[in-house]
Order: C-alpha cells, then structure tokens, then sequence
C-alpha cells in the first residue's frame, strides 16, 4: 500500500508513540488535586484518548469544564516528563523507514510537547514537516492542518492520491474532510475507551500497510 500514495500524513500519540498510562494517570490525578476534585483512572483515560463522547463524560463526571481543565492540564504536564514516558511502537520504526514519499505529521500534541518527544527518541527526522494543532490551525476533523501539512509538503492541489494515518477517529474524519485517504490504526481498547472509527481500512500494526 505504500506506493499507492504520493505523501502520507500522519498522527503521533497513539499511532506512532504512545505514553505510559502511569503517565497519564499520574497527570491527570495531579490536575484534579489542583482543581479539587477526583479524576480516576478511567475518567485520566477518557480524557487523554477522548473516542467519541467519553472525553466529555469525563469532565461531566468530575464537575469540571472543558477550558479549566486543559489550561491545568498544560501546566502539570511537562515536556521532560513527557518525552520520557513516551515509547515508539515497535512497528514504527519498519513502517516509516519504507516510505519513500512525502511524509507530515499532523498532531494534536502541542509543540512545547512534540519537540522535546521527537527529540528523545530521536525521530524527527522521520518527517518533512511537523504541523501541531492549535487554535490557529484548527483542530481534527477540522481538515485545516493536514491542508497546511500538504502545502508545507509541496503536494496541495496536485491531485495526487495521499492518505492520513491515524488511531483516532477525528484522524479519519480529518481526512474525509481533507479529500484524502484514510487508514485508522486500532491501538486501543474500545472497550476501555468507547466507540469505533468508520474507516475503508483498518489495520492493527502500521506494517500491515506494506504487504
């Protein structure tokens, strides 16, 4: 499937990295102390991965709104700490080595965050441009930051097929969105998380795209 596509566009936690979910816990529960309430870890997991409407479930549970809680959010969770509970996916490294067109990450993860992570592990280099969301981006499925991804690449309006590699279903909509194609990586426990992503390809390692 990699020669099928003239660039690829693709998300960072989750689909090539993920965190540690002591992490997450560990984040989230601090954030709560701060704010007085009690964050589980259920509710930390609903929060970070955020499927469909489990995210605001969360919040709704912990009496908190949306704004407060990710403006403490960003203060607790700090880069150093971080990048080094972040891992690279064991199939990553095989998948991204074999592309030999255009690559972009596309991320929610801000950039005080993305750098020192591409940083430790030492994979920046894997990308031709590195485009985070923000507010002047625009937010998956907003197509906007993967349309800025493919005119930092060169290949807007080009016409040549791309495809936008993702494990959360705001990763495929994006696409939808954007004009391009879209494969969801399932990582997760739906279970755990909640909802399902309706995608023409689902895989559940990046290296089933190369055979």
């Amino acid at each position: 499937m990699s020669d099928e596509h003239e660039f690829w566009l693709l998300d960072l936690d989750g689909t090539l990295v993920d965190v540690e979910d002591t992490y997450i816990h560990q984040v989230c529960r601090e954030v709560g102390d701060r704010l007085g309430v009690s964050i589980s870890n259920r509710q930390a997991e609903h929060l970070w991965y955020g499927f469909d409407d489990t995210r605001e479930q969360a919040l709704a549970e912990a009496g908190l709104d949306s704004e407060t809680f990710w403006a403490t959010f960003h203060n607790v969770d700090e880069p150093g700490a971080r990048a080094a509970a972040t891992h690279i996916y064991p199939d990553a490294p095989e998948f991204v080595a074999a592309l030999d067109t255009p690559t972009g990450l596309v991320t929610h993860c801000q950039e005080y965050l993305t750098g020192p992570v591409l940083e430790r592990l030492g994979i920046g280099d894997w990308f031709d441009t590195v485009v985070c969301c923000d507010e002047e981006t625009g937010w998956k499925p907003d197509p906007r930051p993967l349309e800025l991804a493919m005119e930092q690449l060169g290949v807007a309006g080009k016409g040549g097929p791309g495809v936008m590699v993702g494990d959360d279903p705001r990763d495929v909509e994006a696409a939808h969105n954007a004009g391009i194609d879209a494969v969801h990586v399932d990582r997760h426990d739906r279970e755990r998380l909640g909802g399902g992503v309706k995608s023409g390809r689902r895989v559940t390692a990046l290296t089933d795209l190369l055979r």
